[in-house]
């Protein structure tokens, strides 16, 4: 659905990943992407962010569009779970209806 997945390549003896499959929607996996980013800045203390950051360290901005989209697809499999099974991803930080601004 999200088109976040590998899309393998098997010729003779070499067997490589071409990189990510654009078979999926469009808009969802850039709604995606973005999302990624959101959630790296509003949710710093979460496990995800936290396995960004170590994957990442210091490198060049090739392996943090790589990380950014496995993000994404982390992100949406633990949405996934809070929706079916309740379970909030680890170290993320929810607001309470009592505690949340109101909508202006």
């Amino acid at each position: 659905m999200a088109g976040l997945t590998g899309t393998p390549f098997q010729s003779g003896a070499m067997d490589k990943d071409q990189g990510i499959s654009k078979a999926g929607n469009k808009r969802v996996r850039s709604l995606s992407i973005e999302l990624a980013w959101l959630w790296l800045r509003h949710q710093p203390d979460s496990q995800l962010t936290r396995w960004f950051h170590d994957y990442v360290g210091r490198s060049k901005s090739r392996v943090k569009r790589k990380a950014i989209t496995a993000l994404a697809r982390k992100l949406l499999v633990a949405f996934w779970h809070y929706l079916e099974h309740g379970v909030v991803p680890e170290g993320a930080r929810l607001k309470s209806l009592a505690t949340a601004e109101p909508a202006a």
